[in-house]
This record gives C-alpha cells, sequence and structure tokens, in this order.
C-alpha cells in the first residue's frame, strides 16, 4: 500500500516514514511546498496533517494532482499516534499483529 502524507513536521519525517514502514506502507512524506509534489502518483491513501499543511500547498496539490479518485484522511494533529490512528483503520492487517 502506498500513503502520502502532506504537513507535519519537518523533524518527525523519518519517524513517519519509519512507522508506515512497520505497516507495510511505502510513504511519501511532504512537509515543505516542493516541486515533487506533481509526481505522487496514485497513492491508495493521503494523510492531510491540517494544522501544519499550508493553503499554498493544499492548492498545489490540488492543482496538479487529480484528487477526485484518491482517499483522503484528515487530521488535525501531526504525532505519530495520530498517523498511527489512521493507519490502523484503513490499512488491512493492521501493524506487526500483537506485538
Amino acid at each position: 500500500m502506498s500513503v502520502v502524507i502532506v504537513g507535519g513536521n519537518e523533524r518527525m519525517e523519518r519517524q513517519y516514514s519509519d512507522l508506515c514502514r512497520e505497516y507495510s506502507c511505502k510513504a511519501k512524506v511532504f512537509t515543505k511546498t516542493t516541486g515533487s509534489m506533481r509526481k505522487l502518483g496514485t497513492p491508495d491513501l493521503v494523510v492531510l496533517f491540517t494544522k501544519t499543511v499550508s493553503h499554498k500547498m493544499l492548492h498545489s496539490l490540488k492543482c496538479q494532482n487529480n484528487m477526485d479518485n484518491l482517499k483522503i484522511a484528515r487530521c488535525s494533529s501531526s504525532s505519530l499516534s495520530a498517523l498511527k490512528n489512521i493507519l490502523e483503520q484503513h490499512v488491512k492487517g493492521g501493524a506487526l499483529a500483537n506485538v
């Protein structure tokens, strides 16, 4: 499963990726507006951390990508536990069965 995370804290990019890897997901993390946001591909899930995403970043994401067919999970908190809850809901099988 592929996950794109938009927003969040720069210093937590590695932790976001590591947590997604525990759920057997490939993750792309965008904490800043970059030109590479055009190349999202077709992820299975887009996670929006709404408190830490800028309007400019959200606008460029909507304009450059076909957002109609994407599954989007919105969360105001950009913590690891919030991401874990989202992954628990959307990823079948959960993480590391009862660890």
